[in-house]
């Protein structure tokens, strides 16, 4: 046991499609790769489509982690295999304690709460932490703002439950206005903009994440690096626009680090870029 806080690294990736092309794993086993040069303690995936047990046992091996649980989507968007939200957690740094499924009937795909516990602290619970693993929808901002509702409690104190949360996800929601927005289709535009009453479009709708900070849960990325470094926005031919979608947030932990790893592999693999965070846990003073 120690009695000093010590640093966990948690990370949010949207593997697309399961990180499958074809049926083939490929792509799957060179994000894999990727991961583990980031070393994540606790690790949030999105897209896992298609995925079994197998496919999420072999990742979790592969990355000396365990798995806490994959929640399939509630709604799935175009035929196909079904969409999964994963999350892992390293179990020589981390315990996991209890975990559940609460945003069934709400969420478009997944949310997952899971209470953690530092392994370096024993059987004290005072350093226990509440963590989020999630995925918004994709669908528009109004369906976004009712999913982040769920999690603003969260944002402070709340009885009975320990202080300290972290929320990782890709949470479909712009982290900037774009001054032309002709970069983007006309028919992508109601995902990410503000539609008013007449059916026209205004600014990014970024209310989804507005509200989450509003209610207390703090952004890294405007605490360390560069504030307009983009997770996404660079894959796709017809959207090349930099952006953030993808989030790590904290609420009543101590970010110590943090980053989005982009590197000219990474942006081959995914449309998306895994997003990094350290935090301090354990006794608080």
């Amino acid at each position: 046991m120690t009695d000093l806080p010590s640093p966990l690294r948690a990370v949010t990736y949207n593997v697309l499609n399961g990180g499958m092309d074809a049926g083939a794993d490929t792509r799957l086993r060179a994000q894999t790769d990727m991961l583990a040069s980031l070393a994540p303690d606790i690790l949030s995936l999105q897209e896992c489509t298609g995925w079994t047990n197998h496919h999420l046992s072999w990742v979790a091996d592969a990355l000396g982690m365990v798995s806490v649980a994959m929640v399939p989507s509630r709604v799935r968007r175009v035929p196909g295999p079904p969409n999964g939200t994963s999350l892992l957690i390293r179990p020589s740094t981390v315990r996991l304690i209890d975990w559940w499924s609460v945003g069934e009937g709400t969420f478009h795909h997944a949310l997952i709460r899971a209470l953690l516990r530092p392994a370096s602290v024993g059987d004290d619970p005072s350093s226990d932490f509440t963590v989020f693993a999630t995925h918004f929808g994709w669908s528009s901002g109004d369906a976004r703002l009712t999913e982040a509702r769920m999690l603003t409690d969260f944002g402070g104190p709340f009885p009975g439950v320990p202080r300290g949360a972290l929320l990782l996800g890709d949470l479909n929601t712009p982290d900037r206005d774009l001054d032309d927005w002709s970069c983007v289709p006309e028919n992508l535009q109601s995902r990410y903009r503000i539609v008013r009453s007449d059916g026209t479009f205004g600014p990014a709708d970024r209310r989804a994440v507005q509200v989450l900070l509003a209610s207390g849960w703090q952004d890294p990325q405007t605490m360390f690096g560069d504030r307009e470094a983009a997770s996404v926005g660079y894959f796709w031919e017809n959207e090349q626009k930099p952006g953030r979608l993808d989030y790590a947030l904290t609420a009543g932990m101590e970010a110590v680090g943090y980053g989005i790893h982009d590197t000219p592999d990474a942006r081959k693999l995914s449309d998306h870029l895994p997003v990094w965070c350290d935090v301090l846990v354990g006794p608080r003073s």
